[in-house]
């Protein structure tokens, strides 16, 4: 009897598994079968033998990597830039969604969400070329303007030190209104009787926002600062390589410049590999203390 019910709902289903599985041979194609190559990460690998030729070295890659010089720069700036990032672009959000959230004038609040979220939409190839004519000490409009008042603009791009704040502040000023929205989806659904309430109690806006919004939005909050931690060591690839130069080497060399120059400049697949790995595993443990840490403060998690 169990089998025939378990035979009916999968007949009874089928046209729902069959929408699903180009999806799932896309999956399967593109996500799952590439892992084969984290076999590299083990081997001296060489492309004319193949995965199943090549010599297994079994730690060895790794080993390098950590005696590598390159090993506590490359550490450094991603977890610079990354921590910075959260500091800077986890509360601006929450808090744009709550200003957002006490507009009364429709218009004007529509208005206002529209040129905070355009931002979102420049690609990273426009915004980098953007960010450097703006900053450029020679021609840039940021220059000419202090030019006028007769203050001689350093060279922010070729400084190592202040690469970490050029990268979040232009990425908070290109992302903040989209990363409100999750916030602002998350405010509409409260209940208008809890400000009805208040307003009846004689609160003010700012202690709706303290003592109604920022409790409910915790668990939202909480959820997407998890899966952010989850990803500290995972800084894009684009923006941090187009805005890169010689002269700020030293500060904007971050894990992910450092396995593209590894494995596709120099053809040291197996090393690069290896980093791309440690990477991964560094980012699966980070999130899993992150959601332990959360369920345990606020019994906020994703599992």
């Amino acid at each position: 009897m169990k089998k025939k019910t378990i035979s009916q709902q999968l007949k009874k289903s089928m046209p729902l598994y069959l929408l699903l599985l180009p999806s799932f041979l896309l999956l399967i194609c593109f996500s799952y079968l590439p892992m084969s190559g984290l076999l590299m990460a083990f081997q001296d690998y060489r492309p004319a033998l193949g995965l199943t030729g090549s010599k297994w070295v079994g730690l060895a890659n790794f080993r390098q990597f950590f005696h590598s010089y390159q090993f506590k720069l490359t550490i450094r700036n991603t977890l610079v830039i990354s921590l910075y990032g959260i500091l800077v672009g986890f509360p601006l959000p929450i808090l744009l969604a709550l200003i957002c959230n006490q507009m009364r004038a429709q218009r004007f609040k529509k208005v206002f969400q529209v040129i905070t979220y355009l931002p979102h939409f420049i690609s990273t190839m426009v915004m980098c070329g953007m960010i450097l004519i703006f900053l450029s000490p020679s021609v840039g409009i940021i220059s000419h303007m202090l030019g006028k008042l007769g203050i001689e603009m350093p060279n922010v791009l070729a400084s190592a030190s202040a690469f970490p704040s050029v990268y979040v502040w232009t990425d908070v000023w290109q992302n903040l209104g989209w990363d409100s929205i999750i916030y602002l989806a998350a405010l509409s659904g409260i209940d208008p009787t809890y400000y009805e309430a208040a307003t009846m109690d004689g609160a003010s806006r700012l202690q709706k926002m303290f003592y109604i919004d920022l409790p409910l939005l915790l668990p939202t909050a909480m959820i997407l600062l998890i899966l952010r931690a989850g990803n500290i060591l995972s800084i894009g690839f684009e923006k941090v390589f187009l805005l890169q130069n010689t002269m700020n080497m030293m500060g904007s060399e971050i894990i992910s410049t450092y396995v593209y120059k590894l494995g596709l400049v120099n053809q040291q697949y197996s090393l690069s590999t290896a980093v791309g790995l440690f990477n991964t595993v560094v980012n699966v443990l980070v999130l899993l203390l992150v959601n332990q840490i959360s369920k345990k403060l606020t019994d906020s998690s994703l599992i």
